[in-house]
């Protein structure tokens, strides 16, 4: 197994966090808990990784770079979409990535504070890559929109993006807070508080 080309060992490296994360927090992960779930020894992973939020960022560039293929599908099919039509798809292609809202909502400081800049440069490219291929859509469907009205709808949008994961996958323990202290609370999906957002946006 020590002889697997280096990016074959940082996917099973990324892979073992993904795992990790599905039933622990973030702060409850280790190095060592990661280590134990791949084929080879703790110390190789600092060939890779210097931290656990290195880790946890080459984790969220991967969830960026996933949702950017379903925005470039969204551009290439459609030659016109309307409002509603444009807000259903993005809020659609959101709603898949789950994994990529938790990581924004709970962690990005970490990461990105604890991250060697390098690490940090290659996962801002996906970042930028995002806000581009927003911009190319907003270009293409709505062409009446100001340069203006396109840079408040990015600089609202990616934001939002970072609010939705603890208002719509709160804990039994959340909502039982709000109850007890009689804060009224609606459930909404995903896809819903995406949705409606990107219509009030645009």
């Amino acid at each position: 197994m020590e002889n697997k080309p280096a990016e074959e060992r940082k996917e099973e490296i990324i892979n073992a966090c993904e795992e990790l994360y599905k039933t622990k927090s973030f702060k409850e992960i280790t190095l060592k808990d990661i280590s134990e779930k791949t084929t080879f020894s703790r110390p190789s992973i600092y060939n890779y990784f210097q931290t656990k939020e290195e880790i946890f960022l080459a984790l969220l560039k991967r969830e960026y770079e996933k949702w950017l293929k379903d925005i470039k599908k969204i551009y290439n099919k459609n030659d016109k979409l309307k409002k509603e039509e444009f807000a259903k798809q993005i809020a659609l292609s959101i709603g898949k990535r789950k994994q990529l809202l938790k990581l924004l909502s709970m962690n990005l400081y970490d990461m990105e504070a604890n991250s060697r800049m390098e690490q940090l440069v290659d996962f801002k490219k996906s970042y930028g890559k995002s806000l581009r291929l927003i911009k190319m859509c907003l270009d293409k469907f709505f062409k009446n929109m100001s340069k203006e009205e396109k840079e408040k709808f990015i600089f609202s949008f990616f934001p939002l993006m970072y609010g939705i994961y603890p208002y719509t996958c709160a804990t039994k323990k959340q909502k039982e807070a709000m109850k007890n202290a009689e804060v009224p609370f609606k459930f909404f999906s995903i896809y819903e508080m995406a949705y409606e957002s990107i219509i009030k946006l645009l």
